[in-house]
């Protein structure tokens, strides 16, 4: 879309109420007005996207919530993150909107760096030791113990309804609510916290093995015997072939703008072979063994 025919559709509908009807075939609702511009509509997407012009960090926007990031290895880095920061506020302002500065956190990654002051306009941002983003829990040691135990406790309410109000036991019953209902938190952006532990891969284990005994006839069988009567995985098996996928797509380049870089290709005179052979990378901490960029090329190279 032009760049002026999305400044003239903010003008038109930045006012402090917007007139509004929905339409639905040939049903009309009555109009009514709401204050600003409704949260995640076409409109505010089309409002907000210039909101990266000039910004030299990365910036991550979804609907309403923004996020930025960069590394601060050097003095520079940080002025960087805080002229962007400046930037963020001055377009706030021209477009007459305000940030949220009570949600507005700094979250410092790493071991051994200085944590430098942030300000958004003339406040101060707080620093924080964890955040969620998009459902996500990090912390500053990117520990993802917090997230798995949350992301079971979830998962094993949503088992607790089913197992409250379903009364069928039958197999193709409790396996698509399972499948419908459980395993989508047990795996949604699982390569970002995929657990690091083995204390946090039995917990996440534990919701499969509860829902799989629920069902009728499995009741005296190991946890092995019912999964392959059944013709499923373990979650780990699950989380290996998620993470094969992923790298497969990033090489094959389904994911340009999102896996740029993240992996290196290994020059070997071999013939044989796919040619996708991603390089090994070096680490200094234990955690970044687990970085989905680090632990996948191990199995690839398999």
């Amino acid at each position: 879309m032009d760049h002026s025919v999305d400044k003239e559709l903010a003008e038109r509908f930045h006012s402090k109420s917007c007139c509004q009807r929905l339409d639905v075939q040939l049903e009309t609702s009555d109009e009514w007005c709401s204050s600003g511009v409704s949260t995640g509509q076409v409109l505010f997407n089309i409002f907000v996207g210039n909101l990266d012009s000039g910004i030299k960090c990365t910036l991550n926007m979804f609907a309403d919530d923004t996020e930025l990031s960069g590394a601060v290895d050097m003095p520079e880095g940080r002025h960087a993150i805080q002229r962007d920061l400046d930037k963020l506020e001055s377009w706030a302002c021209v477009n007459l909107m305000k940030f949220n500065k009570n949600k507005c956190k700094v979250l410092y990654t790493g071991q051994g760096k200085p944590k430098h002051k942030y300000r958004l306009s003339e406040a101060q941002i707080e620093s924080s030791p964890e955040e969620k983003d998009l459902g996500v829990l990090v912390d500053e040691k990117l520990n993802m113990t917090r997230q798995c135990v949350l992301t079971a406790q979830k998962s094993s309410h949503i088992l607790g309804c089913i197992k409250r109000s379903v009364a069928s036991r039958l197999r193709d019953v409790i396996l698509h609510l399972c499948s419908a209902l459980v395993r989508p938190h047990l795996e949604a952006c699982i390569q970002l916290w995929n657990p690091q532990h083995r204390t946090d891969m039995e917990l996440l284990e534990l919701v499969q093995r509860r829902a799989t005994i629920m069902i009728q006839g499995m009741e005296h069988l190991y946890y092995g015997e019912r999964l392959r009567e059944l013709g499923l995985f373990s979650l780990e098996k699950r989380r290996l072939q998620g993470d094969l996928t992923a790298a497969f797509q990033y090489q094959k380049g389904a994911c340009k703008k999102a896996g740029e870089g993240f992996f290196t290709r290994a020059h070997r005179d071999r013939t044989r072979g796919n040619g996708f052979n991603p390089k090994d990378g070096r680490f200094r901490l234990d955690v970044s063994k687990m970085f989905f960029i680090m632990r996948v090329v191990r199995h690839w190279s398999r």
